[in-house]
């Protein structure tokens, strides 16, 4: 089939677009900017054009030639996001009619078979919040268009860069305690994102006569409550303490939410307002018409787990070919989404050769030590000690060549590419992981040598830690970068 994907840059369609691939479908992506998909590594396998929804002629030549329109188009951080989606939408809907029927400029008749636009699960009978009202309104706008619609609503969805579920990790990474409105006793029905992605791709194939909308959700029903302490277990934190309490409004929640984590508030009130709300499953219909997934639907723990496996290989994935599991992060991911993963990173030019510069980075540790402030190593080797870590006393093999896996210290060689990078991770006891990465890059008159220090932090002591220390980061840190150039500057570098 022929999809054309509206948001191919947002959370839903950066990682819908590699699934229609791999199904068979041809895409077209649309994006108000393309430049964001330069890195997919699936950019040259499909057709990236600019368009915003509200622009009629744009969105007409996006629907042009194409069997099935995706709709993954959401302006919640904007205040008027609901005037927005609704223009949006239309916008789509006419496209889509105009193609279906031809009547639109230059488009072929029948062109357009099918919208699949994802929702959010609405209670019936209920005065909804202005984000469940929205999304409910843009739904109905499709299915009435005139064009076959299948409309798949979803409740929370289960992945790294998700709104909802960024501020359920943030909220039980960072507050052991918590004083909680009543609605954390609510109900809500989970779906793991990709789950949400293979009713998606599905969608484009259900038989031309099916308009409706479908409830989706994964096999758990669980209170908000339950949610965050299953999050602690699978995240390997204490069981967390929270009290429900009556008198905290959406209004005041959202803005705690805003102080606690960094999710934009913006986005944070509407989804909280939302929360007021039972979201679960009313029906299982979409049975009848969409295939489950392979596996059967993911439990709630296995899709924590799934969003858990971030900072591989020591690094929030750069490249979107690091990413290959639905639930891991993606770099048009915002900002505030991921998890919490602190940097110190110091960048130097040197006049040495990289060669030379290598060798120094390559001797790093045991009798030579730390090129910096070496009684701060020494008393943080002892702190380790009495913990019952290995400190310092591992030292090194050899004072000159390193190798993957063996001990440096209290560090571990987990990458080595000679001669341009080492890596190393920590063995330390801390509240969180730590990995130091040193590399040496030639440049036009030099080298450039690039330091960069690395944590992820478990649970709210491991933030407390990394803030404690980044007041020494100039002196230890600093110190290590000036001193590893300066001694690649010496003639008798070994």
């Amino acid at each position: 089939m022929r999809c054309v994907v509206f948001g191919a840059t947002g959370y839903i369609g950066g990682r819908l677009v590699p699934e229609l691939l791999g199904a068979g479908h041809t895409v077209r992506a649309v994006a108000r900017e393309p430049g964001k998909l330069d890195d997919a590594p699936w950019r040259d396998r499909v057709e990236v054009v600019r368009g915003d929804v509200t622009d009629a002629r744009a969105v007409e030549a996006a629907v042009d030639g194409q069997e099935v329109v995706y709709y993954l188009v959401h302006s919640l951080h904007r205040r008027d996001f609901a005037d927005v989606d609704r223009a949006g939408a239309r916008t789509v809907a006419a496209a889509a009619k105009g193609a279906a029927t031809g009547t639109a400029t230059g488009a072929a008749t029948g062109s357009a078979k099918r919208i699949v636009y994802l929702g959010g699960i609405a209670p019936y009978g209920q005065d909804l919040s202005p984000h469940l009202r929205s999304r409910t309104e843009v739904g109905e706008i499709f299915l009435d268009s005139g064009v076959p619609t299948i409309v798949l609503n979803a409740a929370i969805i289960i992945g790294s860069g998700s709104a909802s579920f960024e501020m359920l990790r943030h909220l039980t990474e960072r507050l052991p305690v918590m004083v909680t409105p009543r609605w954390v006793r609510n109900r809500i029905q989970p779906i793991a994102v990709r789950d949400v992605l293979h009713y998606l791709v599905h969608a484009a194939t259900v038989d031309a006569g099916v308009n409706r909308a479908f409830d989706i959700g994964g096999p758990d029903v669980l209170t908000y409550l339950a949610m965050m302490r299953r999050y602690a277990v699978v995240a390997g934190l204490p069981r967390r303490v929270i009290v429900p309490v009556p008198v905290l409004t959406p209004w005041l929640s959202a803005q705690w939410v805003n102080l606690v984590t960094p999710v934009p508030r913006s986005i944070a009130i509407p989804l909280i307002e939302s929360l007021v709300h039972e979201v679960v499953v009313h029906d299982q219909d979409v049975v009848a018409y969409l295939p489950s997934p392979p596996a059967g639907p993911t439990h709630y723990e296995q899709a924590i787990g799934l969003a858990l496996r971030r900072v591989r290989d020591a690094d929030v994935p750069t490249r979107w070919s690091d990413a290959c599991e639905p639930a891991d992060p993606l770099p048009t991911d915002p900002d505030w989404s991921g998890g919490s993963v602190y940097t110190d990173v110091r960048e130097l030019h040197t006049p040495a050769d990289a060669d030379k510069l290598w060798r120094v980075i390559e001797s790093v540790g045991g009798e030579r030590g730390w090129y910096s402030f070496p009684l701060a190593w020494s008393v943080r080797g002892w702190i380790d000690r009495l913990a019952g870590g290995a400190g310092l006393r591992r030292g090194r093999r050899d004072p000159r060549r390193l190798h993957t896996g063996e001990a440096l210290d209290w560090w571990r060689v987990e990458r080595l590419e000679r001669p341009h990078l080492l890596r190393l991770r920590a063995e330390l006891r801390l509240p969180g992981r730590a990995w130091l990465e040193l590399s040496a890059t030639p440049d036009g008159d030099g080298a450039t040598y690039r330091q960069r220090a690395i944590f992820e932090p478990h649970g709210l002591a491991g933030h407390l830690y990394w803030k404690s220390i980044v007041p020494f980061h100039a002196i230890i840190f600093g110190g290590m970068a000036r001193n590893i150039t300066g001694t690649a500057e010496h003639k008798d570098v070994p």
